[in-house]
């Protein structure tokens, strides 16, 4: 505000002294070195009452508590499905028994799904057909009559081979 008042001081000061030039002079009438003096001492008042309004409507920094209590922007979510998918993947690799009991019936699924849909083979009903469609590998893991491990805590799938059966799904 103190600069505001400075500014204002200046311009008119300035404007004052070349007034009084003016008058010295008087390169035109009286009247229109003290209509164009009038008109320009307007003009500073109109744009320093301009950058008053201006600084005037600017809010000042919210208070701790009023940032506190404004709503963030929620974080996008990933679908729970997703997460609970990954969880089984990550659980199915670690351990054999979680393989045997939670991943290998999601995937027994999706295998009966495709299969069905692309293929008219049941899993269960035509072992020898789906067999053959899904190959020894994802066959050895997805059989409906697949033995439980005989130690639940020992590693489960490799990643690597349970990458080999997803894609070999994903091509049925």
């Amino acid at each position: 505000m103190r600069s505001e008042r400075s500014r204002i001081a200046t311009a008119a000061a300035g404007l004052t002294a070349l007034l009084v030039v003016m008058l010295a002079v008087r390169p035109v009438s009286v009247q229109q070195i003290l209509t164009g003096y009038v008109l320009l001492l307007a003009g500073v008042a109109l744009a320093a009452l301009t950058r008053i309004a201006r600084s005037a409507t600017e809010f000042p920094a919210p208070s701790e508590l009023d940032a506190a209590l404004t709503p963030r922007a929620a974080q996008p979510m990933r679908p729970p499905e997703l997460v609970r998918t990954e969880r089984e993947i990550t659980l199915g690799v670690a351990s054999a028994g979680h393989l045997h009991q939670r991943l290998v019936p999601v995937l027994r699924e999706a295998a009966a799904a495709r299969l069905g849909a692309e293929h008219g083979v049941d899993l269960e009903r035509r072992p020898d057909a789906a067999r053959q469609l899904l190959g020894d590998d994802a066959w050895d893991l997805l059989r409906p009559d697949r033995p439980e491990p005989s130690d639940h805590d020992a590693p489960g799938i490799p990643m690597r081979r349970l990458r080999s059966v997803v894609e070999t799904l994903e091509r049925l």
